[in-house]
């Protein structure tokens, strides 16, 4: 959708007047005052705006560019102030109800329900007010990159950086709104419990050593963020670990360091490949760099058919510990000893961290794991204390930077952790090949739910509607280590490619925040020269996260006010090639590897070479015989089947994209493939059902020759050659067969598994020797 479009369609009726004044300054742009051809050509070339624009007219601009600039940022923070005076006002009420609830005697009424119903009323009110603001936000910190960039491009005046200087001396678009959903949060769960908020231990962590959930990971695009905190915590409050204290926002940081071997990456391909047992180690901690207690985590992975779910294990140590401890020099019998004379844990608790301490200091030790890739984000967690059986998790301004020393660069040095960067996001003090800023938020939806037990049906709503896209397994490690160390690592994991793809969908129903009585005010007017700007560099805004300042370029085209049919996600559209064979979305193995091969083997040595060269050859070979042939061979041709009206509703009428996603040169994407152990015994009864049908026609065959050698005929000699020649040629194809299984099997890779025309073919065969046999007997006994 043009933008121009977008802003008329997403206006809000409370802000219709102060929104920037966008079709107004593009047509300043294309009728400059110093052109005698402007008041009648309107659609005139680049080159003559360029040429035509002058100072006066960008004074003219910049005026009222500034006087745009002053109506939303003045908007902005009255419309702030007056959100944090009701949410005061409210806060007022809500407790004075509460107390009267509290403090109420035995032959005294309590608040009334209608008390409760108008003060959830009202601060549904806010909430949707507060949606509202971040939408408007965000919308015009839009129109004003969207509008400079017009301007920079069709005149040749650079206004870029002049104008960053005044959005910084008036930002509109950094407002925090992360304090006040925390207090709405609390507010509206005491409101809609009616005073009896469930209570719990909220702490990040501390008395949890063991759990395990089912979770499901999710990409949220930095325009969604605000409206899906509002809508989650109508059901969930935020989880405040620290409700003693004012909400502060490196309360909400969190930064762990992932180690691993850099030159194995044994635990990177692990996490991968998700092979049994694999395991991830990182060194946790909540808030700034001075906080005390650091978590020693370790995560295994378990396959399904083990019966065993994947664990997260960890246990607490101090800061000035950990480099003695990954040194060895610290046991962890040292570590828990104090643990042991207070008595603060059952000492099973206590033995089960020093097992964990152990093997993990071990690991380290033994196969030489180091700092490699940290991730910092802001995390707002939704969850009722002490109960853990929804858990919902946000997680903006999610980075990863680079730990390890492996250019020669002094990164961690000797220390567990580097100690240049803190939680100051986005780190603009690091260079830009030792930091990866991920463009989305992570959403973490965690059930524990009994066996047939259905989620909650807004979690269902949640994660089926537009502001959710569903990437399973996830993982920040995985991510940093194959964004931060491309020439070390080759394979990739299989979300790599969407990170080129626009996220955001097309609404698909009702679902997020609304407010009865305002609408969407649309203009009829339209400018048919507006631009996509799809190719171009996409703005973000630097506020906190969660806040209206993430955005981007293409930002709130999903708001629930607009009516217009936007296109859907282009992995929705994708579709089989008309007649291909080719089955998968992800190209992890093509032609292009023969090439990585030959120069990894002309880099290893001359025989290594020229063996590499011959087996490539022969491949190319091979291949190029079966198109010939699969193009010489009479068969079947796939039609075109008219597409139903239920498909031309969901897709339109335009044509369907069929897109594959390719690795980079000299790059692999692991596709993931699930293994269990029946599928190599599968295989293993078909080789033995091959076998014994060999054996079946090897037999035949012995007992033909041997009648030829007695009775001396040389049609059962020629008959029994027949049945041994397709004996054999069956026992090479079931072993052929079963070693290529095996090995796709072990190396998971995408392969068919199923047989198309093998069977068909020996059947084939069968039929044609048993055919020449009848017809040469009946022959030597003269019946024809």
């Amino acid at each position: 959708m043009k933008f121009g479009e977008q802003l008329r369609s997403s206006v809000i009726r409370e802000y219709q007047w102060y929104y920037i004044d966008y079709d107004g300054l593009k047509t300043d742009l294309k009728r400059p005052s110093g052109s005698h051809s402007a008041q009648t050509d309107s659609t005139r070339s680049s080159k003559l705006v360029r040429r035509d624009w002058t100072e006066d007219d960008e004074s003219r601009f910049v005026g009222k560019l500034e006087t745009e600039l002053d109506k939303v940022h003045t908007k902005q923070q009255v419309k702030a102030m007056e959100i944090s005076r009701r949410i005061a006002v409210s806060e007022r009420e809500v407790r004075d109800v509460v107390n009267r609830l509290n403090e109420r005697g035995l032959s005294e009424e309590g608040p009334s329900e209608e008390e409760f119903m108008l003060l959830e009323e009202d601060l549904s009110d806010i909430i949707a007010d507060v949606h509202d603001l971040a939408k408007f936000v965000q919308l015009n910190y839009t129109g004003f990159y969207k509008i400079i960039k017009k301007h920079d491009k069709l005149t040749g005046w650079h206004l870029k950086p002049v104008f960053d200087t005044r959005l910084k001396a008036k930002p509109f678009y950094k407002e925090n709104y992360d304090a006040s959903v925390v207090k709405l949060s609390k507010l509206y769960d005491l409101v809609r419990t009616r005073g009896n908020p469930v209570k719990g231990d909220s702490a990040a962590g501390g008395s949890q050593a063991s759990f395990i959930r089912h979770t499901t990971k999710y990409w949220v695009h930095p325009d969604n963020v605000t409206e899906l905190k509002l809508i989650i915590l109508k059901h969930l409050p935020v989880l405040v670990f620290n409700a003693s204290k004012e909400f502060e926002e490196a309360d909400t940081a969190i930064t762990s360091i992932y180690y691993d071997n850099p030159n194995t990456w044994d635990l990177y391909e692990g996490r991968l490949k998700k092979t049994e047992g694999a395991e991830a180690i990182r060194l946790r901690w909540y808030g700034g760099m001075q906080t005390e207690t650091i978590f020693v985590e370790r995560k295994t992975h378990r396959e399904d058919w083990t019966g065993e779910k994947s664990v997260k294990a960890r246990f607490a140590l101090k800061e000035k510990n950990v480099n003695t401890y990954l040194r060895g020099e610290l046991l962890p019998a040292a570590i828990f000893e104090k643990a042991r004379k207070e008595g603060k844990k059952s000492e099973k608790a206590i033995a089960e961290d020093e097992r964990l301490a152990s093997e993990v200091q071990w690991s380290v030790l033994k196969k030489g794991y180091k700092p490699v890739c940290r991730s910092f984000y802001h995390r707002t967690a939704f969850q009722l204390p002490a109960d853990a059986r929804v858990r919902i998790s946000l997680d903006t301004e999610l980075t990863m930077v680079r730990e390890d020393n492996l250019d020669g660069a002094k990164r961690s040095g000797d220390n567990w952790r580097r100690m240049d960067i803190g939680i100051d996001f986005p780190f603009s003090q690091l260079p830009p090949a030792d930091v990866v800023r991920f463009p989305y938020a992570v959403l973490e939806v965690k059930l524990q739910t009994q066996l047939g037990q259905e989620p909650p049906e807004w979690v269902r709503q949640l994660i089926s509607s537009h502001l959710v896209e569903a990437v399973p397994k996830f993982s920040k490690f995985i991510h940093g280590v194959a964004c931060l160390f491309p020439d070390r690592i080759n394979l990739l994991p299989y979300w790599m490619p969407q990170m080129d793809v626009d996220i955001r969908k097309p609404i698909s129903h009702d679902f997020g925040i609304h407010r009865t009585g305002h609408s969407a005010t649309n203009s009829t007017s339209d400018d048919e020269d507006d631009d996509f700007d799809s190719d171009e560099e996409q703005p973000t805004l630097a506020g906190s996260a969660g806040s209206a300042g993430e955005s981007s370029a293409q930002g709130a085209a999903r708001n629930g006010r607009s009516h217009q049919a936007l296109p859907a996600d282009i992995e929705d559209q994708t579709v089989e090639r008309v007649g291909g064979d080719d089955m998968y979305l992800y190209d992890s193995e093509d032609e292009d590897e023969d090439s990585n091969r030959l120069e990894e083997a002309r880099r290893v040595g001359r025989w290594a070479y020229y063996q590499t060269l011959l087996s490539t050859s022969a491949d190319a070979a091979a291949r190029g015989t079966w198109r010939v042939l699969k193009a010489l061979v009479p068969r079947p041709r796939a039609t075109e089947v008219p597409r139903n009206a239920r498909l031309e509703s969901l897709l339109g009428a335009g044509e369907i994209q069929s897109l594959r996603f390719k690795a980079p040169k000299g790059k692999k994407i692991y596709v993931p493939v699930r293994v269990e152990p029946k599928v190599y015994f599968a295989a293993e009864r078909t080789f033995l059902g091959w076998l014994e049908f060999s054996i079946y026609i090897g037999t035949i065959a012995v007992t033909l020759l041997n009648f030829s050698a007695k009775n001396g005929g040389r049609t059962s000699f020629v008959a029994a050659g027949a049945f041994t020649v397709l004996a054999i040629m069956a026992l090479c194809y079931a072993v052929t067969i079963y070693l290529y299984r095996s090995m796709a099997i072990r190396t998971r890779q995408v392969a068919r598994y199923y047989d198309k025309w093998g069977p068909s073919v020996l059947c084939g065969s069968l039929f044609i020797a048993v055919a020449l046999n009848f017809a040469f007997e009946g022959n030597s006994r003269g019946v024809w």
